[in-house]
């Protein structure tokens, strides 16, 4: 794709057709060829990272249909453009495809949404954000929406009684409305101007169902989040980005989030980085906030409070208990299985990283898998990221 200039027809990837096969491989690491981005700039003294090889090739697991296979099969078989694997912070595999470099910023969907939560205990550790505060205290403009009476916690948590189905392939659903009001996807009317994202989110309604009960994932909820977080703090998302979290961690290299035609971020799934520095970050998460430069980013007590609160009771009424009938969810981040210890952020696409603070290691997977949700391939995922683990814990 796009190996030519100007492309032929066939290899050009456009707003119609940047996340689908084949155009999302090289879509997914040139988002802002696509989009309006807005920058998040690296650390201005980024920390080191340092490697301790090793061969993981044949690292066992059950893959696609039930029969087994191996970490190098595994990565061809699903369309994986990245993976890095850290233990005790070093880095012991990376692997790359389909264009992407050390060095090369790859979107993470969802991923996002957990970067967005963790900065939420900073600002509470800052006395900026308090978790139990109506959203209407600090977006006035909520009122008489989904919003109008829930708490921050209630958008953290996702578990918000909202009238909304997260179906990304439903042509004239609740997603692609929301995707065209951030500028993600083509107007369905012909270029007309679709409510830009902030006006959106005030449209949305309540479902009637009481807020906290269960967990219900709603893309959104974190873009409120975000706004709530620019109110408190009175800069954009991607500076709050910058100033809390990508420099005091030793970010090496920017990042950038997607912003609509108002500079609203996608706090929800807009966030594009290395996958270096996305190891960087989940190294940080496993050493209870610490950076590797000896830094408390996230404060220790919020990253406790993920790994071992949230509402099992919620967690089981709501639609993903079949993908994790022991899981849990809390502050954006999911726990696999309430009886191992490791927690993960999770993207559409096959985006992910993986936490286990027990066996020390980190693992990120970026992908251009071709569908949202590949659950067979997504278990998949999570069996390696465990079995590839325990090798490196001597089980």
């Amino acid at each position: 794709m796009m190996a030519e200039f100007p492309p032929a027809d066939d290899a050009q990837v456009t707003l119609a057709n940047w996340r689908t096969k084949p155009f999302n491989e090289w879509g997914f690491r040139n988002v802002r060829e696509l989009l309006p981005t807005a920058n998040i700039e690296r650390s201005d003294a980024p920390a080191a990272m340092q490697f301790n090889l090793q061969y993981l090739d044949d690292v066992a697991f059950e893959g696609l249909n039930g029969a087994q296979t191996t970490l190098a099969k595994g990565l061809r078989q699903t369309e994986t453009d990245g993976l890095i694997v850290l233990h005790r912070g070093k880095i012991v595999s990376d692997w790359y495809d389909h264009g992407l470099t050390p060095s090369a910023q790859h979107l993470v969907f969802s991923v996002t949404k957990s970067i967005t939560g963790s900065v939420g205990g900073i600002l509470a550790e800052a006395g900026k954000l308090d978790p139990d505060a109506e959203v209407i205290s600090y977006i006035p403009e909520m009122k008489g929406s989904a919003y109008g009476d829930c708490r921050v916690r209630h958008l953290l948590d996702m578990s918000v009684g909202i009238k909304f189905e997260e179906d990304y392939l439903k042509p004239d659903g609740d997603v692609a409305r929301y995707r065209r009001s951030t500028g993600w996807d083509v107007s369905e009317t012909g270029g007309l101007a679709s409510p830009h994202l902030r006006e959106y989110l005030q449209t949305l309604k309540p479902d009637g169902s009481p807020h906290g009960e269960k967990y219900h994932y709603v893309s959104t909820n974190t873009d409120v989040l975000g706004w709530v977080y620019e109110r408190v703090c009175g800069i954009s998302y991607a500076k709050i980005l910058h100033q809390y979290l990508w420099a005091p961690l030793g970010a090496e290299y920017d990042a950038y989030v997607g912003v609509d035609s108002r500079g609203a971020a996608r706090a929800a799934g807009g966030f594009c980085a290395s996958i270096r520095d996305l190891a960087k970050f989940g190294e940080m998460m496993r050493n209870n906030g610490v950076s590797s430069t000896g830094r408390q980013v996230v404060p220790s007590w919020w990253i406790d409070d993920i790994r071992n609160n949230g509402n099992a009771e919620a967690w089981s009424r709501g639609e993903y208990v079949a993908l994790f009938p022991n899981g849990n969810y809390r502050s954006k981040w999911y726990t696999p299985d309430r009886s191992r210890s490791a927690f993960c952020a999770i993207g559409i696409h096959g985006q992910y990283i993986y936490i286990d603070p027990q066996d020390e290691t980190v693992i990120v997977r970026v992908s251009s898998q071709a569908g949202p949700f590949e659950i067979a391939n997504d278990l998949m995922w999570i069996r390696a990221c465990r079995a590839i683990s325990g090798r490196l814990a001597g089980r």
